[in-house]
This record gives C-alpha cells, structure tokens and sequence, in this order.
C-alpha cells in the first residue's frame, strides 16, 4: 500500500489557493485588508517553509495549517498588551523621538482614575444589557466565545453546532452589537 506523496509547487499558489484562502480568512477576521495580508504573510512564510514540508497533506491543508497559525497569531497579538500598546499613541511624528512612543512607555494612567471608573463602569452596563437584548442563542455563543474564552471545538460540542453555524452566530451577534452600542452607547 503506496501513498501518495504531494509535492509543492509555489508558482501555481495564488491560482489555486488565493480565493480560498482569502475566503477562509475573511471570515474570521472581517476585514479585506487584513484578510489579503495574512494570505499573504502564509504565502511568504509557505515559501520559507519549504524544507519542512513532508507531502503527507495536500499543498492547500498545508497553507491552511499555516494561515491557521497566522490568524491566530494576530488575535493574540492585538489582545496582549504588547498588543494593544502597539497601537501607536504616537504623538512625536518627527525628530529623535519619531515612533517612540509604543509598548511599555505607553502612560499607565491618563489622567482621573475616578472618571475613567465611572466610565468604564457606564460601558460595561450598556455593554451587559446589550447582550441581555441578543437571542438567548447569540448570547450563549458570544460569551462562551468571547468572555469565557472557550475554543470553536468545544462551544460546537456542548451546543452541537457546527464551527460554521458558530462563526455566523458571533458574527450576527456582533453586529446586533455594534448597533445596539451606537444606538446607546456612543449617541448619549
């Protein structure tokens, strides 16, 4: 018993793996942009991958382990405070101080903590009741997902619902998020 030993070939993979992949990936970021960078970011890191790669799996469930890793990378970087800080508060746009202001010379505190504690505290009660008003459904999935942190796999079993019947539950959720938010968060 022979099996079949797949081999690379990069020349053909933004014809054949492109779309896809950016399917793939649209749907779990929201974002075109993004979404074309990290198919590329794979393609790039597929190429200097190469050596590794055994010919068990197919080219493309290789390049999905790949922009598996890479999506997963990016949410983890944009939720660490490493993360966060990166999002430059770059107020030196010139001179020897230009980009320096990222990491941990972010400020710890901006300014009045009691002010900021009301605020926050006003948020996360128009935040909880905006979840309270989602279908009972897209709020088990959204906090089981997004506060409780639990992995795809494991709120698909204890619901029994497929990862793509998930993924269209947070994103419905989501967006009946972002609309209850504006309507009463951000328009006071």
């Amino acid at each position: 018993m022979s099996t079949k030993k797949h081999i690379l070939n990069p020349n053909n993979w933004v014809n054949l793996h492109a779309d896809y992949l950016f399917n793939y990936t649209i749907s779990r970021v929201n974002n075109h942009d993004l979404a074309k960078d990290l198919v590329q970011d794979t393609f790039f890191a597929g190429l200097k991958a190469m050596d590794n790669f055994q010919g068990k799996a197919s080219e493309r469930t290789w390049l999905i382990a790949i922009l598996k890793r890479k999506i997963i990378d990016y949410y983890r970087k944009i939720n660490s405070v490493k993360g966060k800080a990166e999002v430059k508060m770059n107020f030196y746009s010139d001179g020897e101080r230009e980009g320096e202001w990222i990491e941990e010379r972010v400020p710890n505190s901006w300014g009045n903590e009691i002010e900021k504690n009301i605020e926050n505290s006003e948020l996360s009660t128009a935040l909880e009741k905006c979840i309270d008003s989602l279908p009972e459904k897209y709020a088990i999935v959204f906090k089981m997902k997004t506060i409780q942190q639990f992995e795809t796999e494991e709120i698909c079993k204890e619901l029994d619902i497929t990862a793509s019947n998930l993924w269209v539950i947070i994103h419905r959720a989501r967006t009946q998020l972002r609309k209850c938010m504006e309507d009463n968060w951000f328009n006071n």
